[in-house]
Parts: structure tokens; C-alpha cells; sequence
């Protein structure tokens, strides 16, 4: 995630990892350059934390005293959590997904709910949206349904390659080229995307311009249904759930 928010940003980066390499890739890749965590803490006015959520103490110890400002995409932290491995700092919590590195991308903010006497920055919190919204579309939720945007948002981009996939496989089986098939799908749904934009996301009524009685695409959305596509995908929220907060 950190490779493409830096990519859909374009700027020269200043970043740290744990010895992976990737900070010093990343560097060459956009300008900048790859140092410590202290010193990316030290001189950052704003520092976005994308480490494993289960290393936020272990990197809090290392940069808490020196840090301004974060803003954490790490899933299952809340902000009262980062609040106080981070005190007297600001600190933001926003999930992006991995199309921000083409600036497509849908970032779901959740602002802190105010707990323990912390006072949000105003200014730097539109700095903060308006730096995200230069990577797509931005959504502000309430925390306590930042699990559900993930389940939705986050791990989207998965599920839509899978039904391209799908669509692409049901295609070669009858005879076209992978490639073709693959276009065809692809670009179908980014159209269908834009469409459903100017429709004001109204996915009725987009499902009956197409859709005549008894034609094809009747056909095979009946096709569909009756396969439980609904099902799987409240199947794959409840479990994505299971783990998301």
C-alpha cells in the first residue's frame, strides 16, 4: 500500500522499512531517498504509517517522541490506539485501496472520535483529505463502520479481478482469445463504473437499460442468482468481518 500511495502521488519520497530493501527501491523509483524511522519521524511534518498493525508499539517506541502528525491506513487499529502510542500527536486513520497508485482509488476517512481529551487540528485534517483526495475519491465514515468499508473498499479490488477472471475463463471456453476476453471484460467495467456514476449509483436502473425480458442478459443474470452470487459475497463480508475493525 505504500509503494502505490507513493506512486499515485508522484513526489519524491521520504521513507524507511525494516530492512526489506523496498524504502531504497521506492527512493530510486520516485526521487528522494530511504532513511530511518527516526529520521523520517525527525523531519516529516506529516509521517503515514503502513507497517503490520501488530508493529504499531514497536515502531511507536522508536519515532513517538519526535513525530508531528500520523496518519495510520494500518486495518484493525483504532484511533484510540494509535492516540496513545502516539500522545500529543495528531493522528489519522484512513483505509485506502491499492487503485490509488493509478489515482482511481477510494480512501475511507474516519475522523477521531474525540476520546481522552484529544482535540482534532482542523486545518491539518483538510490537508490530510485534500493530500488523499489527490489519489481518488475520498469518504468520510463513522469508525465504528470502517470494518464494513473494508470489507467492501479495501479488499474490492480482489473480488472485481476475480469476476474478471471468471468472465475472462467463461469467455476462452468458447473461443476467444484470453487477451481479447480480457479487454472486453475489463473495459466493460470500467464503462459500467462511469455509468453507474452519472446514474447516481443506482445499480436497478443500470440493470434494466440492459436488460429486456426474457433476452439474454435476463438469462444470465437468472444464471447468476441461482449460482448465489448475493450469498457469496455476504458470505465473504461476515468473514471479512470476522478479523476487520
Amino acid at each position: 500500500m505504500a509503494r502505490a500511495m507513493a506512486r499515485g502521488w508522484g513526489d519524491p519520497v521520504l521513507c524507511s522499512d525494516s530492512g526489506s530493501g523496498r524504502a531504497l527501491a521506492l527512493a530510486d523509483e520516485l526521487g528522494g531517498r530511504a532513511a530511518s524511522n527516526a529520521k523520517v519521524a525527525a523531519e516529516a511534518d506529516l509521517v503515514i504509517l503502513c507497517h503490520k498493525p501488530y508493529q504499531l508499539d514497536l515502531v511507536a517506541r522508536e519515532i513517538a517522541g519526535s513525530v508531528k502528525a500520523v496518519v495510520s491506513v494500518l486495518g484493525g487499529v483504532p484511533s484510540g490506539e494509535l492516540s496513545t502510542a502516539y500522545p500529543g500527536a495528531q493522528v489519522f486513520r484512513m483505509v485506502p485501496n491499492t487503485p490509488v497508485e493509478v489515482r482511481q482509488g477510494v480512501s475511507v476517512y474516519a475522523p477521531h472520535p474525540g476520546h481522552g481529551g484529544y482535540s482534532v487540528d482542523h486545518d491539518l485534517e483538510r490537508q490530510v483529505i485534500e493530500l488523499f483526495e489527490r489519489l481518488g475519491t475520498v469518504i468520510t465514515l463513522d469508525e465504528s463502520l470502517l470494518g464494513v468499508a473494508l470489507g467492501v473498499s479495501s479488499v474490492g479490488p480482489a473480488y472485481q479481478a476475480l469476476l474478471l477472471e471468471a468472465q475472462v475463463d467463461a469467455a476462452v471456453r468458447h473461443g476467444i482469445n484470453p487477451a481479447v476476453a480480457a479487454q472486453l471484460v475489463a473495459e466493460t467495467m470500467s464503462g459500467t463504473a462511469e455509468l453507474l456514476r452519472v446514474r447516481d449509483y443506482d445499480t436497478l436502473t443500470v440493470r434494466r437499460e440492459v436488460t429486456s425480458p426474457g433476452g439474454s442478459t435476463a438469462r444470465g443474470l437468472n444464471a447468476l442468482e441461482h449460482g448465489g452470487v448475493r450469498a457469496a459475497f455476504a458470505d465473504a463480508m461476515d468473514r471479512v468481518l470476522q478479523v476487520a475493525t
